[in-house]
């Protein structure tokens, strides 16, 4: 088991950057995949990006990619995920997950650990 606890979300201006952060306690942070997905209100949760456990492989929702880059540190059991370029469609509650020896999924069944969320919202 892993505990997540997310952090670095807030309100910014449409084309501004925001660094997420989701610290990691527990055993074997190293043999995780990590996740991150987002929740708008009234909608589904859906996928963001996601990293294996050596931080080789990431893959992006189509919405994100070029302008959000995910990334780890095992050292330090945090995992990251800047964003830039943000667009009020990226307003959400973004979650941390992980996915012991997982190979990185974008499905949000295949996570086990959650975090509690971070609020991202983004204005025009």
């Amino acid at each position: 088991q892993v505990q997540l606890v997310e952090s670095g979300g807030g309100m910014v201006q449409a084309g501004g950057s925001l660094r997420l952060s989701c610290a990691a306690s527990g055993s074997a942070f190293s043999s995780y995949a990590m996740g991150w997905f987002r929740q708008a209100p009234g909608k589904e949760r859906e996928f963001v990006a996601a990293i294996r456990w050596s931080g080789s492989y990431t893959d992006y929702a189509d919405s994100v990619k070029g302008r959000f880059t995910i990334s780890r540190d095992n050292a330090k059991n945090t995992v990251f995920l800047q964003m830039n370029s943000l667009k009020p469609e990226d307003t959400a509650l973004y979650y941390c997950a992980a996915d012991r020896y997982g190979p990185g999924s974008v499905r949000s069944s295949a996570y086990e650990n959650w975090g509690q969320g971070t609020q991202v919202t983004v204005s025009s």
